[in-house]
């Protein structure tokens, strides 16, 4: 692994040289104000990472474009998705290790990549997603009925495809076909954990119909969160579509590099980065910001510069999402392999005592809160999935009913009730 490191440092320096070391030919320009944001919004969110587990009371950073809209952390496998996925979809001690059924919770999870859906689907079967009761049609109706009901059973951070590749009308059906096929008829754990390397690992996953070059790293990436392969994070990148806005902003002239080139280039020389602009960096708990990771930054610098550098024009103009809070302290956990769990749980051993919320103040703030299974924009839920209600049924009686047990769940703060992370 160091051997790999010192020669991935080595490509990226004689890739990256200046005109000092060649006279005569162009080298990168950066668009310096954006450039250096992108080292700076990597510090503050991290610094809010860390305020928001030792229970700093907010604003926990004085940067108003932090404060209002909802942005990634710096570290992908701390944002909340990742957070389940990693703990209870992955690591769950309940949970069978044998690598095929890893493999397929692994994908089921991360197609829909959103923890309602997962957690619905266990609620219907009655128990563990296992690989002896996943039966693509039976899965299919039962999301097919959230779907009835009005529910959103896939992310919006993921544009998933959409084509009948298995000849089917509905996208969900073809996806659960798709997961057949890798895991129950092509095992393809099997090729996997044959990979000689984490680009090969992309490209066994890119085979597939369904998903795209992007989506294919995402799932490669939570695939070697496991322990069923164990490759180095920074040896292969891409950019997906956020980070190649990212980039474009952050550089005037690329001089001929790749995407992945910049990408890699960014994670090699993040510390001196953040020395020359003067910024207490924290880091993950040790762990320097991976390929991964400063891929996903360029994604997060785009959407800032969107409110912060309007004047810098692209396919997207505004952000999405506001900034949620949560009154529930995330207890974090990372893949073991990294050895640094240790260190995250005296970090939580010692963060400040939770700032006490009355119930007053929850029902108040519960327009704030992230909706479960998000119903369309005429008609609102809670986060737990009531089996027997429609949205067409507008009558006053069951309106009101529905608004009591809104106000009850509220109150009784379910253990599964998911919110935004920041």
């Amino acid at each position: 692994m160091r051997q790999l490191s010192h020669n991935l440092a080595s490509w990226i320096k004689n890739r990256f040289e200046t005109d000092n070391d060649k006279p005569g030919e162009q080298c990168m320009q950066v668009r310096q104000e954006i450039f250096d944001t992108y080292w700076r919004f990597a510090a503050m969110r991290q610094e809010v990472f860390f305020n928001k587990i030792n229970n700093v009371p907010p604003p926990w950073t004085s940067d108003p474009i932090i404060n209002t809209y909802k942005f990634c952390n710096a570290y992908r496998a701390s944002d909340r998705v990742s957070q389940y996925l990693i703990k209870k979809v992955i690591y769950d001690q309940n949970r069978s290790q044998n690598e095929e059924e890893v493999i397929l919770r692994i994908l089921l999870f991360k197609i829909f990549n959103k923890i309602e859906t997962w957690e619905y689907l266990e609620n219907k079967i009655g128990d563990y997603i296992t690989l002896s009761n996943f039966d693509s049609n039976v899965y299919s109706d039962i999301l097919q009925e959230a779907m009835n009901l009005g529910y959103v059973i896939y992310t919006s951070a993921y544009m998933s495809c959409a084509s009948k590749e298995f000849g089917y009308d509905k996208k969900h059906q073809n996806h659960l076909a798709l997961l057949d096929k890798m895991v129950a008829q092509d095992r393809v754990v099997n090729h996997i954990v044959k990979a000689k390397n984490f680009e090969d690992v992309f490209k066994i996953i890119q085979e597939y119909p369904l998903l795209g070059k992007f989506m294919a790293y995402q799932l490669a990436t939570d695939i070697n969160y496991s322990e069923i392969i164990n490759f180095e994070e920074n040896s292969f990148t891409i950019a997906g579509p956020g980070a190649e806005r990212g980039i474009s902003k952050c550089f005037v002239d690329t001089d001929g590099k790749t995407y992945t080139d910049i990408i890699h280039w960014m994670t090699e020389n993040q510390e001196k980065e953040f020395q020359r602009l003067g910024l207490n960096f924290q880091s993950l708990w040790g762990r320097p910001l991976q390929a991964i990771d400063c891929q996903n930054l360029f994604c997060e610098t785009d959407k800032y510069c969107r409110a912060a550098f309007p004047e810098l024009k692209s396919n997207r103009k505004k952000i999405k999402s506001k900034f949620t809070s949560t009154p529930h302290a995330i207890d974090y956990f990372y893949p073991p392999k990294w050895c640094i769990n240790d260190k995250v749980q005296e970090s939580l051993a010692q963060r400040l005592p939770t700032l006490e919320i009355t119930n007053l103040q929850i029902l108040n703030n519960s327009n704030c809160q992230q909706l479960s299974l998000e119903l369309d924009s005429q008609v609102k839920t809670t986060s737990e999935i009531p089996n027997n209600v429609s949205k067409q049924y507008k009558k006053s009686e069951q309106e009101t009913q529905r608004k009591k047990s809104k106000v009850l769940q509220n109150i009784e703060i379910e253990k599964h009730k998911q919110l935004c992370l920041f």
